[in-house]
């Protein structure tokens, strides 16, 4: 599929990218999209227009338009579990009828939102407060997309925060859990417990430290948990009253969930409005990516781009580098979102792949990533795209000179990525300095950039509950976008499976129940090791 344009890329149609920018004045403005007041540029990259036809081509040829109108309209698009995909729907409640197996989503859709915000104003307003008054912190237990998304957002818009203090507990580790719990008070403590089914290990173990918390504090925890989640049985059985519980369909995958329930706490962070304004930002890029034409629609242009970079030229990760401190947790919430997604080997039809599916995502915020890992960038001898975002203006006119310094230093790294230093300027620099003969070259050597490092860059004017809506949606369609080229189902994991298997097996040998006999070799060595270390 990618060999017409492997062929290009071998006969080096990009070429080099300053030298394009030297060709073609207008180039800053033929690679790049706008939308509302988002512009994204890809011009720093090797991407032609010969090439863009090529990538364009593909999502003729793999029929992206008719798996979005799928998408979309409620189709069972994910086929390993017979499932629609239908997590645009949360940010769309009042839409046009949407039948999913006959019956219209809309209205329970609307119905929960409505209960998530009477909520939210009861708690916000202290209408419901716990045994000690109102409600001062929020403590959200999940795992995966139960705390990737909420963390993610609720850290991005701090600014927008006038409700009480949110935090998140994940990790199974005792640590996590005890650091929180210990700096709150269990009286004004308002619990969330994510988890789908009720019976996620990680999430249930941290659920119950702090169920005897609040019990062992004074608190009472049938006022102070809220349970989101698909199962009554469960979540009564754990003591949570129906009227704390709040489910979602098995259409929205926990990586796509934050939309819904599971941005509950988000929404008791920032108020009803400002969460109504998040979804109607994701919304806009819902109709964005559904109508605009493919060279000048966002969502399909980031994810070509991202296809160039990974199938095409081979470069094995992709480095997310958001110059916004509060965005600091979405290279975290990326690598879910795309490498649970597209992290697949099979294709659709369960035949193996035959070129590679998604690629590692990692990454910081600048300015820390300066002064870390792009040395790497800059001189290493791998390529490794990167993904620039800022905001034209920061939330805090009085420190704008911090600002200032933020924005231009991620132009400087961009510019830098692609221009480079040569040896010849190495070397001028080094003659300034007083050196002379093979040092100076030596020392030069050293200080040569080799540039043609390829970088996108995603600029909006200030981060708001609306362009933080647009952000989220934008990638997730870039993801899907990305799937339907590849071939591959973006809306299972499997992956995740054999692992939380063979712990569950593991778990009583840990505890000297029984033997680990069938084990192998090392495993039954560190499971000795662990166990005489107790």
């Amino acid at each position: 599929m990618f060999d017409a344009l492997k062929t290009l890329h071998a006969e080096k149609c990009g070429g080099n990218i300053p030298e394009l920018f030297e060709n073609d004045p207008q180039r800053a403005s033929a690679f790049s999209v706008r939308f509302e007041t988002l512009l994204f540029d890809y011009s720093k990259t090797r991407i032609t227009a010969k090439v863009r036809e090529g990538l364009i081509a593909l999502c003729e040829a793999q029929d992206v338009a008719g798996r979005r109108a799928a998408m979309f309209g409620g189709g069972l698009i994910n086929e390993t579990e017979q499932r629609a995909v239908l997590h645009t729907a949360l940010r769309d409640p009042d839409g046009p009828e949407l039948l999913v197996d006959g019956e219209d989503v809309r209205a329970p859709l609307r119905k929960t939102l409505e209960r998530m915000e009477d909520l939210a104003r009861r708690v916000r307003s202290g209408a419901l407060a716990g045994p000690g008054g109102t409600f001062t912190d929020v403590v959200n237990i999940g795992i995966g997309g139960s705390d990737l998304g909420p963390v993610m957002a609720t850290l991005a818009l701090a600014p927008y925060h006038d409700g009480p203090r949110c935090h998140f507990v994940s990790n199974v580790d005792g640590a996590h859990i005890h650091d929180i719990l210990q700096r709150i008070d269990p009286k004004t403590t308002l619990v969330i417990v994510a988890s789908k089914t009720f019976t996620t290990v990680e999430t249930m173990t941290n659920a119950a430290t702090a169920r005897r918390w609040v019990e062992d504090g004074g608190g009472d925890p049938a006022r102070q948990f809220l349970a989101l989640s698909t199962s009554e049985e469960e979540t009564a059985a754990f003591g949570i009253p129906r009227k704390h519980v709040f489910g979602f369909e098995d259409w929205v995958g926990g990586r796509y969930s934050v939309w819904g329930p599971i941005g509950l706490s988000l929404m008791l962070a920032v108020g009803p409005e400002h969460f109504r304004n998040f979804l109607a930002g994701g919304k806009s890029m819902d109709d964005h990516f559904r109508a605009a034409p493919w060279e000048q629609n966002m969502p399909v242009m980031l994810a070509l781009t991202g296809i160039w970079h990974h199938q095409v030229c081979g470069y094995p990760t992709r480095a997310v580098l958001p110059y916004d401190q509060r965005l600091r947790r979405l290279p975290a919430y990326l690598q879910q979102l795309e490498m649970e997604s597209n992290g697949k080997s099979v294709a659709m039809d369960g035949t193996p792949l035959p070129y590679n599916s998604g690629p590692v995502v990692w990454g910081e915020p600048g300015t820390n990533g300066q002064h870390a890992f792009y040395q790497l960038l800059h001189q290493g001898t791998t390529v490794v795209p990167a993904e620039f975002l800022v905001a034209a203006k920061g939330h805090e006119p009085e420190l704008d000179q911090h600002h200032q310094l933020l924005v231009v230093n991620c132009l400087a790294q961009s510019e830098a990525l692609m221009r480079g230093r040569s040896l010849e300027e190495a070397c001028a620099l080094m003659k300034a300095e007083g050196y002379e003969g093979a040092e100076l070259e030596r020392q030069a050597r050293h200080r040569v950039f080799p540039g043609n490092r390829p970088s996108t860059t995603l600029v909006y004017p200030q981060l708001t509950p609306h362009v933080l809506g647009q952000i989220i949606a934008l990638y997730e369609h870039r993801v899907f976008v990305e799937g339907v080229i590849l071939g591959i189902n973006s809306f299972d994991q499997w992956g995740v499976e054999l692992g939380k298997e063979l712990a569950d097996s593991l778990l009583p040998l840990l505890r000297g129940q029984g033997s680990a006999d069938g084990k192998d070799g090392s495993t039954r060595a560190l499971l000795k090791f662990v166990q005489d270390a107790q």
